[in-house]
């Protein structure tokens, strides 16, 4: 199997998120969407999925036009949908209902063919002291690194 790379990683939801279980989902795309996310022109900040019937849809991911798009450009935050098997999208949706939990994009990768797949993951928001810990974790290890470097 081909090693996958994250090429870009939605940060707030690593700090706003507990992640349960991550999935990795086929996304439709145009044409000038796969170019603009090869030039880096993606940004994922108030991203989450909804489902809409059977089906799942991202919706806040903003990708910028393509500069050489001319008519045929898309429009940047369109909702896109999610390609997940049947039985996949049953499990994530009785999740979903049941347990209060959410769906947020955490990343988006390229494979060896240059298809691009989003990573999402069944998520459960923090709390306020969740996120102090995290900052202090965060901290000591930044103070450790600088100590040990000098």
């Amino acid at each position: 199997m081909a090693e996958k790379t994250i090429l870009y990683k939605n940060k707030k939801a690593y700090f706003k998120y507990e992640f349960i279980e991550r999935i990795t989902a086929g996304i439709v795309l145009l044409g000038t969407e796969i170019k603009s996310i090869r030039d880096g022109k993606i940004n994922f900040s108030d991203s989450f999925c909804v489902f809409k019937g059977t089906e799942l849809w991202v919706t806040g991911i903003h990708i910028a036009e393509y500069v050489l798009g001319t008519c045929n450009n898309h429009e940047p935050k369109r909702d896109r949908k999610l390609l997940l098997n049947r039985r996949e999208l049953n499990k994530l949706q009785k999740k979903v209902a049941e347990k209060g939990l959410t769906i947020v994009p955490v990343g988006l990768l390229l494979n060896e063919k240059g298809i691009a797949k989003l990573e999402i993951a069944l998520a459960k928001g923090k709390k306020l002291h969740d996120k102090r810990e995290d900052i202090k974790t965060r901290d000591s290890k930044r103070d450790m690194e600088r100590t040990n470097k000098y």
